[in-house]
């Protein structure tokens, strides 16, 4: 409390009120950054490349933290990340277009490494969560990190918690995990199933099947969007973001049948697929 002279604050004490105030503050910050660091150093990808650094644009600022906290769980001081290994033979297009809308909805550290087991990964892999974000040295200023390693693995890998946490396995399963963080998973059993099995047929026939099962899904995607915008209610959901991600990755949409193009072009047109097509090319 500072003493008074005169009735006046003493100026020398409350300046050195101030530079302790401003002293507290930092050190606060410095845990925070420590702590996001040793979370970091616990992860087993943690021999990255750190000169492949690269992040998502700054996104206006959050306007609350109580769904995610729900979520997720309060984690006072560390960031929480999210670590996917991905192949670069074959990239998470639905993973991106979701961080992507995660940046809308939270403040995201987004960065992209490449794992020693990887010799080489062309330029539009290293950028594709966006540019360096300005604030990326102050961790404690961000919700979510948002780690995109680029490793030579089988199969896709995402981990949450590096320490209690097996991993996540499937571009498809781990769509949903991150689907849940934006709080738009259909509350209704019948609609999360249909979106469920839009996702599994996206997922083990037309990315995995052979050309007569690709062409089954073409149809049943075509039937579908015949009656409806989109393939699960009224709005843009995850079954459109996987399904439309592997259509896109099987192949020129211009092969595509009629609803299914007008579909292509209405997830398009919405911006959410801009970071997939330069990867398309």
């Amino acid at each position: 409390m500072p003493m008074y002279k005169n009735g006046e604050v003493d100026p020398a004490l409350q300046a050195l009120e101030d530079r302790q105030d401003e002293v507290l503050r930092r050190l606060q910050e410095l845990k925070a950054t420590v702590d996001g660091l040793a979370k970091t150093v616990t992860t087993p990808d943690a021999d990255l490349d750190a000169s492949t650094l690269s992040s998502a644009p700054a996104q206006p600022a959050f306007r609350g933290t109580a769904h995610l906290d729900s979520l997720l769980g309060k984690d006072l001081g560390a960031l929480r990340d999210v670590v996917i290994n991905a192949n670069p033979a074959h990239p998470p297009l639905s993973l991106l277009v979701l961080h992507g809308l995660l940046c809308q909805r939270y403040q995201v550290l987004s960065s992209v490494h490449v794992h020693s087991s990887v010799s080489a990964v062309p330029p539009p892999l290293l950028s594709c969560l966006g540019p360096r974000h300005r604030d990326s040295y102050a961790r404690q200023r961000f919700q979510l990190g948002f780690t995109l390693i680029w490793k030579d693995v089988a199969k896709l890998q995402m981990k949450f918690n590096t320490q209690s946490m097996c991993p996540i396995e499937g571009e498809a399963n781990v769509a949903r995990f991150l689907f849940r963080l934006l709080g738009a998973a259909p509350q209704d059993p019948v609609a999360a199933t249909q979106m469920d099995g839009w996702i599994d047929m996206a997922v083990f026939q037309l990315a995995e099947g052979g050309s007569k099962e690709r062409a089954a899904v073409l149809r049943s995607l075509n039937s579908a969007l015949g009656r409806s915008p989109w393939l699960v209610g009224q709005e843009l959901s995850l079954a459109d973001i996987v399904c439309a991600c592997c259509v896109l990755r099987a192949g020129p949409a211009a092969s595509a049948p009629a609803n299914v193009q007008h579909w292509l072009k209405s997830c398009q047109n919405l911006g959410h697929f801009d970071c997939v097509y330069p990867l398309l090319q």
